[in-house]
């Protein structure tokens, strides 16, 4: 039983600057080069560094299955136009409880110019509409402001924060989340 969540590929999604695509494997050596920055790893809970050659190939090929089984939906961000890549967003789905957690990084040289922002709200609205999800949150290192306030800027709720929650290389990072309801989310859309 999948509690409404229809099995899928991964669709392509649009924005006014983005497209946000399956990961394919000629994007790997990008992958690598961007995900490898420190301040990636840095940010993020998942993402070694140095980010290991071939990793990235060995990431991309979980994608479809994964997708298909309807367990985690992993986008590349690229540009609409120049079709560059600009980083990864994707959600983990419970199946059984209608949730998920979104999670994202994007590579150094495009922080700052909103695209975060844009995919984020872009997978919430296919999250909460083709998925038909109940509840999503997503979570930051609380060291990490600028990626709580791409959490507020599409409507996200401050939650809490777990302290010293989680392990990140050698050191103890407080978890702060965020969450929203399909009704809010609802409310917050034209």
């Amino acid at each position: 039983m999948h509690y409404g969540i229809r099995m899928m590929n991964i669709p392509i999604l649009e924005t006014s600057h983005l497209r946000l695509r399956p990961f394919t494997p000629t994007d790997a050596p990008t992958v690598e080069h961007l995900a490898g920055a420190p301040e990636v790893a840095d940010t993020t809970l998942n993402i070694p560094h140095p980010y290991p050659t071939g990793a990235a190939a060995t990431w991309i090929a979980t994608h479809s299955d994964n997708a298909a089984r309807g367990v985690t939906f992993t986008w590349a961000i690229t540009d609409r136009l120049s079709a560059d890549l600009y980083g990864a967003i994707g959600l983990r789905v419970n199946l059984h409880h209608q949730h998920a957690e979104l999670g994202y990084w994007l590579g150094v040289p495009y922080w700052g110019r909103g695209y975060t922002t844009e995919a984020a709200a872009s997978v919430l609205g296919h999250g909460f509409t083709t998925l038909n999800l109940h509840r999503m949150i997503a979570r930051h290192f609380a060291r990490n402001p600028a990626s709580g306030r791409v959490m507020q800027k599409i409507g996200m709720v401050y939650e809490g924060c777990q302290r010293e929650h989680l392990r990140n290389g050698d050191r103890f990072e407080d978890s702060v989340c965020y969450g929203i309801l399909h009704a809010e989310w609802a409310a917050l859309t034209p």
